[in-house]
């Protein structure tokens, strides 16, 4: 996977971080999908963990399961 780095300005960073957040996705989620049009989607839902009692994200209905793997490349977003 390839990485693409801009500059922005500290209100700019501010905006966009609190853009992401509002939608309920990484930083690096939300450009994505500004940057190529695609819609805006609903929060990722939570759900107890019947093992262990946390809470957990839940499985999107049309997505992939969350795995180690797929959980290292959510991660791998992040600063």
């Amino acid at each position: 996977m390839k990485t693409i780095s801009f500059k922005v300005n500290d209100d700019e960073a501010l905006n966009i971080r609190r853009q992401a957040k509002r939608e309920g996705v990484s930083v690096s989620e939300y450009l994505r999908r500004r940057a190529l049009g695609a819609e805006s989607h609903a929060p990722v839902g939570r759900v107890r963990c019947d093992l262990t009692g946390a809470e957990i994200f839940a499985p999107l209905a049309d997505g992939p399961a969350l795995t180690t793997e797929t959980v290292r490349q959510m991660l791998a977003d992040f600063p």
